[in-house]
């Protein structure tokens, strides 16, 4: 299961880092970048809490880490070395780019939805919880509030 969720951040990573290898306009990347921080940062976190409760052994933590770490800077590298051939909106730019970050998210949304959210709920100890199910929950739609709002500014 976690193994998913790593190849689907790996593939996220790399989307994400080959669209802002790619950009050419300034306009485009100081926004992307806030956002690539802001996103890494709360993705690594969730991804490090994974592995820690995981108890996988430390060469592989380390593994999962390390790829979890390159993957971005190795999609700007990539996206870096299409940026001479890259016409960034002809429509099959845009077509392919679109689906490889339709793919990802889709994965993404699927393990954050049914292994780890859903995980996390369905314990016995949120269950038999009324205020901690509530703060969860609150917590939740604060998070996601948080990250809309962000991604509008961005």
């Amino acid at each position: 299961m976690l193994q998913v969720l790593e190849f689907g951040i790996i593939a996220h990573s790399v989307v994400i880092g080959i669209s802002l290898g790619t950009s050419q306009s300034p306009k485009t990347i100081k926004p992307l970048i806030v956002a690539l921080s802001f996103h890494q940062l709360f993705e690594g976190l969730g991804l490090g809490g994974c592995i820690y409760q995981a108890k996988f052994n430390k060469i592989t933590a380390w593994v999962m880490a390390i790829f979890s770490f390159l993957t971005t800077p190795i999609g700007i590298v990539v996206g870096l070395m299409l940026g001479s051939t890259y016409k960034e909106n002809s429509p099959t730019a845009l077509i392919t780019q679109e689906m490889l970050n339709s793919a990802s998210a889709g994965i993404l949304i699927y393990m954050a939805l049914v292994d780890l959210i859903a995980a996390d709920f369905m314990t016995q100890k949120m269950k038999n919880n009324f205020k901690l199910l509530f703060i969860s929950n609150v917590s939740l739609i604060l998070g996601l509030s948080c990250m809309s709002i962000l991604a509008l500014w961005a």
